[in-house]
This record gives C-alpha cells, structure tokens and sequence, in this order.
C-alpha cells in the first residue's frame, strides 16, 4: 500500500494538498480527477519521489516494481530501434539481450566451446525470465496501439512525438508493474488504440493509479475516485459515474452545513456583541465565544460543474443533402493514397463520428469536407444552401493571445453584422459585459472553445465539423461541449479520441480503416462495437498473438507444439463462446415462454388481478430479453472474430 500522512505541498501562494491523508491499498484501481492545476500530475511525482512534499510523510514499500509513463522519452535512446526501446525495458534483459548479442557476433568469425557453452547458459537464463515473451509481448502491444510491422526496425526518432509517446505506453505497459501510474495516457491515441489500451487495462491485475479526463477509462477501468481540489483529497468508493452522484449529495450537504454553521455563527456573534458588557451575562457570553471557538471548519469544494455556456443557435435552412463525396481520392505525394475510392453522403441533421487508426485520412477527410483542402480525384457536391463551419484541431491556437474576445469575433463577422448582432452571438457563448474585453491570452481553456465557436457562429452553419474538439478540455468543459452538440438542431461531422463524447453526441459512426477504406454504421458508437466486435475481444486474443510473434525468437522445433497449443486454445474459447451462446438462448426462451403466460393473464381481465404488478413483470421479462438478444449478438460477433 501507499500511504500519504498528512502531506502538505504548495507552489508560491497555491496550496496543491493540505495535511493530505490518503491510503492506496494494494490492487486498487483508482481514478484521479479535478480541475486542471489542482495537483494530480505533482501526487504522481511525489510517488516516484521526483518532488518532495514540504510536510509530511509518504510511505511506500520496498521491492515493489513501480510503472510510470514518462511525457518525454530520453535523448540518448531515441537511435534505438522501435521494437528494442520497446522490450529492453527491464535492465537485466537488456544486460543479458547485449550479452548474448557480442557472443552471436564473435560466433560469426567462428566457432568456439566456451562461447557456444556461455551463449546457451545466457539464453537459458533470457528465457527462465522472460526474455523472449517480452519481446513478444513488446510486438503484440506496439500493434494494439497503432504501429506497423515494419516499422519495428525503425530508429525512435524517425517518429513524432506523439507516436514516440505510444512507444513509451508500450513499455511502460508489457513490464506488468506491481504498482502502475498512468498520466493522460489517451492523449495521444486514437479510438482503436484506446480501445486495446482499456481491454489490456482490464487484466492488469496490480495497483492502478490513473490520471484521465477520458470518463470512458475512468468508467470501466477504476473502481476508487479520489477527487483533488483546492487542496482537499476526497475519496469515493466508486467509479467516475458513481463519484458525479455522490459529489452532487456531499456538496448540497456540506453547502447546507456551512450554511448553517455561518448562521449560527452570526447569531452567536450577535448575542455576545449585545451582551458583552453586561457583568449579569459574562458567564453565558464567554459560554457562546467557547461555542464558536471549538466550531470545526468546513471545506467546501469549488463546484466543478461547467460553468460556461456553449448553447449552439438554431441552423439556418438547407435541403435535404448537405454533401456528397463521389470516387474521391487524396495523395500529397502522387504515390500514397490517403483516401481512395470514398463514396458519402451527409444528409440533414446527420451527427456524424469519424474513428480510425492515426493515418488513416481522418483529418484530410474532414478538411476536404468542409472545402479546406484540394483533392486529387473524384467529385465534392456541396447541398443546396449548405453553410459550412469548420473548427480544425488548432483552432484555439490560432486566436492572437494579444487581441480582445470582442475584436477576435468582430474580425470573423460578415460585413453586414452589427455591433449588436456581435453582441448577441458573444452573449450566447457566455461572453457579456467586461469579459468581451478580456484578453485572448488570460482565457482558459473552456474559454477559448467557447470563443472559437463564437467565431464560427457569427456567420451561422448547418453544416458543423470539429476535428478534435476537446483537447486540453477538462472533463466538466467537455460535458459543456457534449451536450451543447448533441442538442444543436444542423448536421455535425466530427472526429474525437475521447470516447465517451462520441457515445454521447453522435448518432452515425463512420469507421476508416487501411483495408475497408470507410464503413458507415447507421448508428451511435455503442451499436458499432455491437457489430464490429471491439468491446468484445478479450486479452486472450492479445495473448494468442503474442505467442505468434513469441515464436519466432524460439527455436524451430518448438514451433510446431506452439502452434498447437495455440489451437487447442482457440478451440477451447470457441467452445466456451457456443456454450455461452446456447445458454443465453435458452434464457431468451424461458423469458418469452413467461412472457406469453403473463400476456395471456393480462388479457383475461379478471376483476381481482393486480395488473400493475403484472405489467411491471412484463416490463422486467422485455428488459430481459431485450439485454440477452444484445449479449447473443456480442458472442456471436466474438465467435464470428475468432473462426
């Protein structure tokens, strides 16, 4: 376990933890939230001992393995190839991998005993640890996470920095740490990476400290919440759906406290003010300074609900298509195709998520879409009275930090607008009074979404496209933003790595892929993993390729019994699969056998039933059914998958 014992650390006059007191217990899965600067990065730092808090103590045991993904990769590794960055990441396998190394190269200019004797004792040892499934392991995660095959033998630095940071997840992964500290991990993944890195997460079975802004992860991967705000930790048994409840209650009810405290407080104030010289009430007056003396303190957190306003004004009139993408086709350099063959159409009212692999056109597409690129080949057909606004993953890059939030929107109005139409649309994202006369620099990062809109909206669209519209938004700023899209009335086409504002804001997902080009699913995301399968496949899949990669560092002869245990494995959760789904069938038929009798009591209409017990039992038995068709259709998708 961890223990913090009444940790206090501060930065100049901010005060990041208080008298902290906080217990990690071993095999938790805990979720680190607050708003951003509240001190969940220097909690991480002061574990790996990288900060020193300025009172207190931090206990943590020793001989445990701790992992961390670092956000910089080190300079004097970056000419090491992708695959041994990646599985050189325990120091005795990289000393004995050198080894066996300068051996098989002096083996080269001939044969020798004693080199051939120590080579085999090097490589019995390499395999008693692990050496040769961390290699496998290395190759199965850096798939998961988006890199080629070939691009293995690669040198680190022939990679951005985001890629070089999927090389550090990696790593920082397949070591199976016995405590695990991840800080931002989905930053720089996609949706299928972040998919593979949740479902690999899922079998860890040490103790998980986690920093996200992504609800998703913190959903399905955390069961504890410790909230860091305003130097206060609070810790809640649950995970991040569970924390939101149950935060609301305690913050009415330490509100309703303080409130009443201040109160009693005043009256107590009040009644010694009157009677302080009185000598007939001395006795009573020093009673009530005593009463106000021993009144404990109540911390009240600051409300992290959003507070700006993103409410997206009503789309102006349109036909029924908005655009239509005919054989079209992009290279940038005459030879690689990036888009090939993309035939779509967006109609009125579309909500529309674009996911894939980092590569795959995603961006390129949209801004071909909203007729900020040029394409190579095929046909774009804007709709009838289409009004394009187009938000590019640098929007708020791109705003002056030295111009006002009023001369910002006023350069972006169309020469007919008014000062009051420019007040009107600044209104409506939360820009009144004074603020419009802020200074872009000063603008938080909520802010400066709300003003990129604005932007946008001073000439109203229809036709709606954010490329990664929540990067550096915390979680209450994208719950600003998610609802703000899911209730705007136009068509929006929009690509995000954050997984739960998909789930929440769109309706249509469309996948892109290296080998299907795009597939469209006329439906939100939960029906797309539904149909595709991603939710479904377990690490037992991750493990049978690893073993397929493992076993090209082995000796041959051990090929063939691999292969064989490998399919006695796929057997085995092919048999496993049809059971589960044989099963279910046979619930659904039991289910509906007992919803046939209740539809046949219903209907008898006999004075003495109780048919609103009865409706809700046929309620319950179609939740029912109507769950074990979705889970039969998961095990199917799984089955099919698999064969």
């Amino acid at each position: 376990m961890i223990d913090f014992i009444n940790v206090k650390k501060g930065y100049a006059d901010k005060d990041i933890l208080k008298d902290a007191t906080i217990r990690v217990n071993k095999f938790e899965r805990i979720g680190l939230v607050g708003p951003n600067g509240a001190g969940k990065s220097t909690l991480f730092n002061m574990i790996i001992g990288e900060t020193e808090p300025d009172k207190g103590e931090i206990v943590i045991p020793k001989n445990m393995r701790m992992g961390y993904l670092k956000q910089q990769i080190q300079a004097d590794i970056l000419e090491e190839s992708l695959i041994n960055f990646t599985a050189n990441t325990i120091p005795e396998f990289r000393k004995l991998h050198n080894e066996i190394d300068e051996i098989e190269e002096k083996l080269t200019l001939g044969s020798n005993d004693t080199l051939l004797n120590k080579l085999g004792e090097l490589q019995t040892k390499f395999e008693s640890l692990g050496g040769y499934e961390i290699t496998a392991k290395a190759e199965a995660a850096l798939c998961g996470l988006g890199f080629q095959v070939d691009q293995f033998s690669k040198s680190m630095s022939a990679f951005s920095g985001g890629w070089q940071m999927r090389a550090g997840l990696a790593q920082t992964l397949i070591v199976n740490p016995d405590i695990l500290l991840l800080d931002e991990p989905s930053n720089y993944l996609d949706v299928p990476a972040i998919e593979w890195m949740q479902r690999y997460l899922k079998n860890y079975k040490g103790t998980l400290l986690l920093i996200s802004h992504d609800r998703y992860l913190l959903n399905s991967l955390t069961n504890i919440t410790l909230e860091i705000n305003a130097g206060l930790v609070n810790r809640y048994p649950g995970n991040y759906d569970y924390y939101v409840k149950q935060r609301e209650i305690r913050f009415q009810s330490l509100h309703a406290a303080k409130d009443n405290q201040n109160k009693l407080r005043n009256q107590l104030e009040k009644s010694i003010n009157r009677f302080r010289a009185k000598s007939t009430k001395a006795s009573q007056v020093q009673s009530w300074i005593r009463t106000i003396e021993k009144m404990e303190q109540i911390d009240v957190p600051d409300d992290l609900k959003y507070s700006g306003q993103i409410n997206l004004p009503p789309a102006p009139a349109s036909g029924a298509e908005m655009m239509r993408l005919e054989n079209l086709g992009h290279t940038y350099d005459e030879k690689n195709w990036i888009l090939k063959n993309i035939n779509l159409q967006i109609e009125r009212g579309d909500k529309i998520g674009f996911i894939g692999y980092n590569g795959m056109g995603k961006t390129t597409l949209l801004r071909i879409i909203a007729g900020q690129l040029k394409f190579n080949k095929g046909k774009r057909v804007v709709g009838h009275k289409a009004v394009i606004g187009y938000q590019a993953q640098e929007s708020t890059e791109t705003l002056l930090p030295n111009q006002s939030v009023w001369t910002i929107v006023k350069n972006a109005a169309p020469d007919k607008a008014t000062d009051r139409d420019i007040r009107n649309v600044m209104a409506t994202f939360g820009f009144q009074g004074d603020t419009i006369q802020k200074m872009c620099q000063v603008l938080s990062g909520g802010e400066k979404i709300r003003l990129a809109f604005a932007r946008i909206f001073i000439n109203p669209p229809n036709l709606l496209i954010l490329d990664e519209p929540t990067t550096h938004l915390d979680i209450a700023a994208r719950e600003g933003l998610q609802e703000a899209v899911k209730n705007y009335d136009g068509t929006v086409c929009l690509v995000s790595h954050d997984i739960e504002f998909i789930r929440k804001s769109v309706s249509t997902i469309i996948s892109m892929t290296e080998q299907c080009g795009i597939k469209k699913y006329y439906g939100d995301y939960d029906y797309y993993t539904e149909k595709t399968g991603v939710d479904t496949i377990n690490s037992g899949n991750m493990s049978d390729s690893e073993n397929q990669s493992g076993n090209q560092n082995k000796p041959k002869t051990k090929n063939k019994g691999n292969n064989s245990n490998l399919q006695k494995r796929l057997n085995k959760q092919e048999r496993a699969l049809e059971r589960q789904r044989l099963c279910i069938e046979e619930d659904i038929g039991n289910w509906e056998k007992e919803k046939s009798a209740l539809l046949i009591q219903i209907d008898a209409n006999e004075p003495d039933l109780d048919y609103a017990s009865l409706n809700q039992q046929l309620e319950s038995l179609e939740n029912q059914i109507n769950s074990a068709c979705t889970e039969w259709d998961s095990v199917t998708a799984q089955l099919e998958i698999l064969r």
